[in-house]
């Protein structure tokens, strides 16, 4: 399998969904089907934002976006420790990849508005 070389937030939240999905396919019908399955459609739209972000003229927008998918995601993954569906250690891992994620986007962002607001220049008598 051909891994992405070219960004590494877009293959960095690749491997988040290769890592979730299949223990949100696990979790007890009850929360499968409410927490389980928005858990895996926001995944699955943050990486679909990404690669939208990649192609964009203007990117901020759609990243400022991911960062709230993001955020909603890590709320949604303390709910599941929270809820006894996952084990202390598999959250910890879980954060760690998000968090990986965010920092990622996080930069992305802050390089878009650099280049959104170039350095004012000082003018010299």
């Amino acid at each position: 399998m051909k891994r992405n070389t070219d960004l590494p937030v877009i293959q960095k939240t690749y491997d988040l969904i290769l890592w979730f999905v299949p223990l949100l396919n696990r979790l007890p019908r009850e929360h499968r089907y409410v927490l389980g399955e928005r858990m895996m459609n926001g995944l699955y739209d943050l990486q679909e934002d990404l690669v939208r972000a990649r192609y964009a003229k203007q990117k901020v927008a759609l990243l400022e976006a991911c960062n709230l998918r993001l955020e909603v995601l890590r709320q949604q993954t303390r709910l599941l420790l929270d809820f006894k569906l996952i084990e202390a250690q598999r959250f910890q891992y879980a954060a760690k990849l998000t968090n990986g994620v965010g920092v990622e986007v996080g930069g992305w962002i802050k390089q878009q508005k650099e280049i959104a607001t170039p350095p004012v220049s000082v003018a010299r008598p």
